[in-house]
């Protein structure tokens, strides 16, 4: 269960490491991400999904994508 008090503070972007962006890649596709700065995510274009970034640190499972075809 999750805590909605939480989910303000987990939305505020803690900057990326820009080494760190330059070694990801998509777990799916293994190609480039870009980084979305105004939503704090990894898009991967290739796989049409958006990966989240929590507290600094890119969550990189597929499940928790968001497709690009969502809002």
């Amino acid at each position: 269960m999750s805590d909605t008090s939480d989910a303000s503070a987990s939305e505020v972007p803690v900057p990326v490491d820009p080494r760190l962006l330059e070694i990801l890649v998509c777990p799916l596709t293994k190609g480039r991400l870009e980084y979305d700065r105004a939503r704090n995510e990894l898009v991967s274009r290739s796989a049409g999904r958006a990966y989240p970034i929590r507290d600094g640190i890119p969550i990189m499972l597929p499940e928790e994508a968001r497709l690009l075809d969502e809002t």
